[in-house]
């Protein structure tokens, strides 16, 4: 059975919507997370620098444990036995939403990681806490970032009519 080349208008313009939407939200996190820094580091003068190992440890098992976490749910997510279900189950539309909220919701780990270590630098008055978790936080940002093609040939492989 042939798949057409193209999708359905319909289903063409839904794609565009939520594509344009989700790669929107995560230019925005990818803008915010190095404000992050610019922040602490014009205000290194504020920060009134004290250890405190719990907070050290907490840091580091959150950022490994959360950026982890993002490749083990974005493969278990896209995983493609189900996202062939999906596409059976839900159609085009539904495997587009699938899409979205797995990639938002991957965004939003990176996000969450960006502000823990900004947290963490407020409390220990160390910078060393948001420069890090803003580099996995962008490294995780630009691992779900979702590109257009990949979405279409997603849609067009999985998606039953």
């Amino acid at each position: 059975m042939d798949r057409p080349a193209e999708l359905a208008n319909g289903v063409q313009a839904e794609l565009d919507r939520r594509h344009r939407m989700t790669a929107l939200t995560i230019h925005s996190l990818l803008v915010a997370t190095p404000l992050l820094s610019l922040i602490v580091f014009a205000g290194k003068g504020y920060l009134y620098p004290h250890d405190n190992p719990s907070v050290d440890v907490t840091w580091k098992i959150f950022v490994v444990i959360l950026g982890l976490g993002s490749i083990v749910l974005r493969r278990t997510r896209f995983a493609a036995m189900r996202l062939k279900d999906i596409g059976a189950l839900r159609g085009a539309i539904g495997l587009i939403i699938t899409l979205e909220k797995t990639t938002l919701q991957l965004a939003i780990l990176g996000a969450v990681i960006a502000v823990m270590g900004f947290i963490c630098t407020l409390m220990t008055g160390n910078p060393r806490y948001t420069y890090g978790a803003g580099l996995v936080a962008i490294v995780v940002l630009l691992y779900c970032y979702p590109t257009k093609t990949s979405w279409r040939r997603t849609v067009q492989q999985f998606a039953q009519e």
